[in-house]
């Protein structure tokens, strides 16, 4: 900003349409710095990718909507893809950086390791490098954790559930410990098969993400 105000002085001494240029400075100064967007990067599967729904419709894009209002510097791009697993989002993640140079990194991933039964530790190091690939290129991280049916081995189930609050301590990151906690008792909110969320179950999501997000929003700040 201090180089912008020092060139437009420099110009007014030295064009011929000093009048307009005059203008133009106190416009610039009344006005205030040009705010840049900055991103908010979706890193996801079906659960986040507004599966068999209109987009619109999907949690992402509703709390884009919010945003729109509440935080307009930023923009939020969803690079989730259903029936994506950790390894396919780990694979994704460093080009998707490098596109969108991210503030904020949302990573939503993992139900489709545990529902194909993949190794506990497999899914951990996934995630454990997305998080770092992404505090690597600046930015922030919300890790959401999901959680395993109950039909699924106990010690499978419990182990899955300790990947994300385990690795939310371990790198500090902010974390939501499981996605469809306020919905999964309730059917009503799935589609007929049960295991993706309806309309009314994605506003439930965006509710439910809301509180844990809206503090990293905040507290981002512009770098010029």
């Amino acid at each position: 900003m201090r180089n912008r105000v020092r060139y437009l002085l420099h110009a007014v001494w030295h064009s011929q349409y000093q009048g307009f240029v005059c203008l133009a400075l106190v416009l610039l100064v009344m006005a205030g710095p040009v705010s840049a967007k900055q991103t908010l990067l979706v890193m996801g599967d079906s659960l986040s990718a507004a599966y068999n729904l209109p987009s619109e419709q999907g949690w992402v894009a509703l709390t884009a909507a919010r945003m729109k209002s509440t935080h307009p510097s930023w923009q939020v791009v969803n690079a989730s893809v259903s029936g994506e697993t950790s390894a396919g989002g780990k694979s994704r993640l460093p080009a998707a950086l490098k596109t969108h140079k991210p503030a904020l990194v949302v990573i939503e991933l993992g139900a489709n390791d545990g529902l194909r039964g993949l190794p506990l530790a497999q899914t951990r190091a996934n995630l454990q490098a997305m998080i770092r690939q992404a505090k690597a290129g600046g930015a922030k991280v919300l890790l959401i954790g999901i959680q395993m049916p109950p039909n699924y081995v106990k010690v499978y189930t419990e182990g899955f559930a300790a990947i994300y609050t385990d690795l939310a301590k371990q790198e500090k990151t902010a974390l939501l410990p499981f996605l469809l906690a306020p919905i999964a008792l309730d059917r009503s909110y799935f589609l007929p098969d049960q295991l993706h969320p309806n309309a009314k179950g994605q506003i439930k999501l965006r509710d439910h993400v809301w509180p844990v997000l809206k503090p990293l929003l905040d507290h981002q700040r512009i770098k010029w």
